[in-house]
C-alpha cells in the first residue's frame, strides 16, 4: 500500500537536507492531499513564498491561477490541486537577482515518492525544464519552448508550461500560440475535472 500524501508531507517538511548548502533556514512549501486530481510541479519557491510558506503567493501564483481558470480558493483546496515543485525550499538567489535552479538534492529523494502518494491524479502541469526534464524524461524536448509547443504529445495526463512568472513577458509575446491554442484546452480539462471532482467527492 502506497504511504498517504499526508504523512509524506509531514516527511518533506522536516526534511534539512539542503540547510548546510544555503544561507538562510530551509522552509520545505507543498500542499495536497492524497485525493487531489490536479498537480502543479513547478521549480521551486521564492522569495514571497519562502516569507508566507504558501505557494504562489506571488504574481505567478496570480497568473497561472488566471491560466487555470480557477479561483484563489480552488487554487488552494488542497482536495483539489497538490502542488510539489520540483525543489521545495527556496534555492536562494544568484548574482542577477533571479532565483537560482532547485537544489539538486530534492528531487531524486521526493519526486517518485509525490508520484505514488498522489495516484488520484488525473492531470500534471509541468511548469518550466526542470519539471518536463525530470518528469516527461526523453519526451522532453531540447528546449522549454519545443516542449510546450508539443503539448498535445502528453496530453490528457501532462501538460508542459512556461513558468507563469513576469521574466517570461517576452517570451509570451513571441509565441501568441501558447495563449491561443494551450490554454483554451488546459482551462476545459481543469474544469472538467474539478467539476467532476466536486461532483464525485464533495
Amino acid at each position: 500500500m502506497n504511504e498517504s500524501f499526508e504523512s509524506l508531507a509531514r516527511d518533506v517538511r522536516a526534511c534539512r537536507v539542503c540547510q548546510p548548502h544555503l544561507d538562510h533556514p530551509v522552509r520545505p512549501v507543498l500542499a495536497g492531499r492524497s485525493g487531489a486530481v490536479i498537480r502543479i510541479v513547478g521549480q521551486a519557491p521564492g522569495t514571497r513564498v519562502q516569507a508566507s510558506g504558501k505557494p504562489f503567493t506571488d504574481p505567478s501564483g496570480v497568473r497561472l491561477r488566471d491560466w487555470l481558470g480557477v479561483s484563489e480558493a480552488q487554487f488552494y483546496d488542497e482536495r483539489l490541486f497538490a502542488i510539489t515543485p520540483m525543489g521545495f525550499c527556496f534555492p536562494g538567489l544568484d548574482a542577477k537577482g533571479g532565483d537560482k535552479p532547485p537544489r539538486k538534492e530534492c528531487a531524486p529523494l521526493w519526486q517518485d515518492r509525490c508520484d505514488k502518494a498522489l495516484s488520484n491524479v488525473q492531470l500534471t502541469l509541468l511548469i518550466g525544464q526542470y519539471a518536463q526534464k525530470w518528469h516527461l524524461k526523453d519526451r522532453a524536448q531540447k528546449t522549454l519552448t519545443e516542449t510546450v509547443r508539443r503539448w498535445r504529445d502528453h496530453a490528457p495526463l501532462h501538460i508542459a508550461l512556461p513558468h507563469p512568472s513576469w521574466r517570461n513577458n517576452a517570451w509570451l509575446k513571441r509565441n501568441p500560440w501558447f495563449e491561443l491554442e494551450v490554454l483554451p484546452v488546459l482551462r476545459e480539462r481543469v474544469r472538467m475535472l474539478l467539476r467532476t471532482a466536486t461532483m464525485t467527492d464533495f
